[in-house]
């Protein structure tokens, strides 16, 4: 059983986020902001993080530098969840270093598999 940190600030995302994360069997930490969520990653080191890439307060490319600048964190998964779905915004995620990118609407069975992937 993993622990999952799912960051999101849209409520219907984060429901569904955590209905599929608890129907698979992991433990789900949540936040709301890109603040919250580092404060959680460094309290709680999750074993992989969901993270929306518009956040309040620090968008998910900063919280991703900032991750991949912690020794002791920057080898947690980071996938980016985001409606971030122009040309170039997966590569931009990647290149912040999320390990992986979905786009939303979020296709449920596109999402299990990412997750799986890396828990």
């Amino acid at each position: 059983m993993a622990k999952v940190l799912i960051i999101e600030d849209n409520e219907s995302n984060l429901y569904m986020m955590k209905f599929i994360i608890s129907k698979l069997g992991h433990n789900i930490l949540q936040a709301k902001d890109g603040i919250r969520g580092l404060e959680i990653v460094i309290e709680e080191t999750p074993d992989l993080i969901l993270l929306d890439i518009q956040l309040p307060l620090l968008d998910g490319y900063s919280v991703t530098r900032k991750l991949r600048e912690n020794d002791k964190l920057k080898n947690i998964p980071i996938i980016a969840v985001t409606s971030y779905a122009m040309v170039g915004d997966r590569e931009k995620s990647l290149e912040a270093g999320c390990t992986a990118y979905i786009e939303k609407p979020i296709n449920p069975e596109i999402f299990i598999k990412e997750v799986q992937k890396y828990v």
